[in-house]
């Protein structure tokens, strides 16, 4: 009996400090490209929508600075927001743009729509910052639908996740 408990104890002990390290893992900060990023429904100071930097369905739209592929924005969806019957990948690659209303540069997270067919408006085609796809996470060549339920890429989104170096 004596020994039981002396074997018990470490283990309850081991066990309850498992739980609290997952639980301070599920308590991380995380920016999210699912929309409820608060940054997602528009960025602070965004420009004037009567220009072309900020018109969210013009290719010199200033988050759009190292998009490849169809507007979101044009097929259907917003900048933030896939269209209608596709789904947001969860896979992604990130870019940094310069918003000229407040010359601060921003991350941006660019996801990609799937379960339809490819938009065929609005392409766009910046590939400002782009790396080689030996770097993945800032490659946007590649079709990031591959990590999703349906593979056939759409269009995209580009989402603000937070100023960039803060």
């Amino acid at each position: 009996m004596e020994r039981s408990r002396r074997l018990l104890r470490p283990g309850l002990l081991a066990g309850l400090a498992v739980l609290l390290v997952l639980g301070a893992l599920q308590l991380r900060p995380a920016a999210r490209a699912d929309g409820d990023v608060a940054a997602a429904a528009g960025a602070p100071g965004e420009p004037d929508p009567r220009t072309p930097e900020g018109d969210p369905s013009d290719p010199a739209y200033w988050r759009y600075c190292s998009i490849d592929g169809f507007l979101s924005s044009r097929c259907g969806g917003t900048q933030t927001a896939c269209p209608p019957g596709t789904e947001m990948a969860s896979l992604t690659w990130l870019g940094t743009c310069r918003n000229p209303a407040d010359g601060r540069d921003y991350v941006i997270s660019y996801n990609d729509c799937c379960g339809k067919t490819f938009c065929g408006q609005g392409f766009v085609n910046r590939n400002e910052g782009d790396m080689p796809v030996y770097f993945t996470p800032n490659a946007n060549d590649i079709n990031w639908c591959l990590g999703s339920s349906n593979r056939v890429y759409n269009s995209t989104v580009a989402i603000v996740v937070g100023v960039a170096g803060e």
